[in-house]
Formats: C-alpha cells, structure tokens, sequence
C-alpha cells in the first residue's frame, strides 16, 4: 500500500471520526434553539389577548349581562391579577397539558383542537403531496429541455406562468376554483368535506402556488448542477441520460430543494387559515377565524401555538435531514 493511499485513508477516517463527534453538538444545538423559539411563541400568544382591545369576558357574556356577572367571571379566569401572575399561571397550566376552556363553548381548548386538527392535516398533507409530486417531475423536465438556452419560448412562457401562479394569493385562487369548477361547471362540491371530491378544490388552491414556486426552484438548481464539472464528465463516458440526470444531477440539486419544501410547507399549514374559510372546511383555520371573531381568546392561543409549534418542528426537521444529506453543513456548525 502507497504512503498516498494511508493518507488518503487517514483524512477520510479523520473526517468521519469529526462528523462522529459533532452531531451530538449540531443536534444539541438545534434543540436549544427550538427551546427558544418555542418559549418565545408562547409568550407571544400571552400577550396577544393583552394587546388586542376588547374585553374577552364581556363579548362571552353579551352586552346585557350586568356587571357584577362580569366582574365574577374576570375573577374566576384570574383577568384581574397582575400580568406577570397571570404570565406565571400560563406557562404552568401549559407545563400540565391545559390550554383552558372556550369562552363561548365552555368546552376544553384541547378537545376543540383535537376535534379540528386532523382534518387541517389532512388538507396540508394532500397539498404538500400534490405540489411536490408535480412541481419536482415538471422542474427537472423544464431544466433539461431549456438547458444550454435552447427552447427560449419555452423557457418564457414557463417562467411566467409560474410567477403569475405564486404570486395569486390562496384565497383569491379558491375564489376562482369555486366560481369555475362549483358553480359554473358544477364539477366539484364547494363546502363541506364530506366524500373524496371535497378535497378537491381546497387540495388545488392550496397546492397551485407551492408547485409554481418550487417548479421553478427544482429547473434554476439543476441548471445550475448540469453546469458541473462532473456532469460533464459523465456525459464524457457516455452514460445514458437518465443516469446522468437522476443519478448524478437531480441528488445534488436536492438541498436547495429540501430547504424550500420546508418552507412551503409550513406556509401550507398557515395558509389553510383563508381557503378552510372559503370551503368551509371544518379544520383549525375555520375556528381560528370565527373565535377570533367572537374573541374567544383560549382558544385563539391555543390554535395559534400549534400553528405556531408545527411551523418550528418542521425547520427542525429540515435541518436534520440537510445534515444528513450533507454532513458538512453539520460540520460547518459545531
């Protein structure tokens, strides 16, 4: 054995003995900030129902229920402590697993959002699904046949249909489906989610903008690998193309990706708020919407820190998987 090999055997034995001991640091690293994000979400939803005006009791009540009623009701859910106690009483009520009762319902915070939450899953899930499945196929399929400047009409008229697609908000696209496809043509029911063809529609309007933004992700990274010197080089050994696109340039083009779909998909969860509203869907957004409305504040926190809760959980698990695709980024970190 060369001298060249045992170095080179060597580095790479150092290499992964360092990875070794820095995921424990990387790992430690990204909880810690969790810890920290989620202290801080907590405490914002706190001090929402202090900043917005209104009082929460009085609008349970009505406004004809006399003030002695009121001023018991305050006294009973501790409104009239200090912020600071009530801060105290908060995070300990949290610590036990109690997010307290609807205002208007009387029911528990944490069987509403139980009731509610699978079905904002589901719809998110379906539309996470529906982007990724369409929008990675349809990128690389635009990179290859654009590459190297070829097909400039081509390239136009995606990049454009793209951009006007992100940039229509959920909303105003479930508006459209619904006029188009539940009133117009008739072909999809517009409320309600009762059967497979009532995740239709919502599935649509939230998966249209994410597939557009990531399409165009997916095409710019992996025109940008195809560019490699090692790409060159395994079309140098005539490998069929296939291989040279799946194989050695999509893997690489991955991490940009990944980082995105994170992303996306927790603007998925969020923008389930507007188009559960449009389709009457009976999810979180809907009730986060009408409690709000009726300022039912218990429950606005409590569906805000799961909103809140799922956004940070899924950073988290978009950092641990990069640094499981590239464990240098570890490295880099520790």
């Amino acid at each position: 054995m060369t001298s060249a090999s045992t170095e080179v055997r060597a580095a790479i034995a150092a290499t992964r003995t360092s990875a070794g001991g820095t995921w424990p640091r990387f790992i430690a690293r990204r909880l810690g900030r969790l810890l920290v994000s989620v202290w801080v979400l907590i405490t914002a939803a706190f001090l929402m129902i202090h900043l917005i005006p209104g009082d929460p009791v009085r609008a349970a009540l009505g406004p004809l229920a006399p003030a002695s009623l009121v001023n018991a009701r305050r006294a009973a859910l501790g409104l009239d402590d200090p912020l600071w106690l009530q801060y105290v009483h908060y995070l300990r009520h949290l610590f036990t697993g109690e997010l307290g009762s609807s205002m208007i319902t009387g029911l528990p915070v944490s069987e509403v959002i139980g009731d509610r939450l699978p079905a904002t899953l589901v719809l998110a899930g379906l539309a996470f699904g529906l982007a990724v499945l369409v929008s990675i196929p349809l990128g690389v399929a635009m990179a290859v046949a654009t590459r190297g400047g070829r097909r400039r009409f081509t390239e136009l008229t995606f990049t454009s249909t793209t951009v006007v697609l992100a940039a229509i908000p959920e909303f105003l696209l479930a508006v459209g489906l619904v006029y188009v496809f539940g009133v117009w043509l008739g072909w999809a029911p517009v409320a309600g989610r009762e059967g497979a063809g009532a995740y239709v529609l919502p599935v649509l309007a939230l998966a249209i903008g994410p597939a557009a933004v990531l399409a165009r992700i997916v095409r710019v990274e992996l025109l940008a690998v195809l560019r490699a010197d090692y790409v060159r080089t395994a079309r140098a050994k005539r490998l069929p193309a296939r291989l040279v696109y799946l194989r050695h340039a999509l893997p690489n083009a991955v991490t940009a990706t990944l980082t995105l779909c994170g992303l996306l998909l927790g603007a998925l969860v969020a923008g389930t708020v507007l188009v559960e509203n449009v389709f009457a869907w009976p999810g979180l957004g809907s009730s986060i919407v009408g409690s709000i409305l009726a300022k039912d504040y218990p429950l606005v926190q409590g569906i805000v820190l799961v909103y809140g809760l799922g956004v940070l959980l899924v950073n988290l698990a978009v950092d641990v998987a990069l640094a499981v695709l590239d464990p240098r980024s570890a490295i880099r970190e520790s």
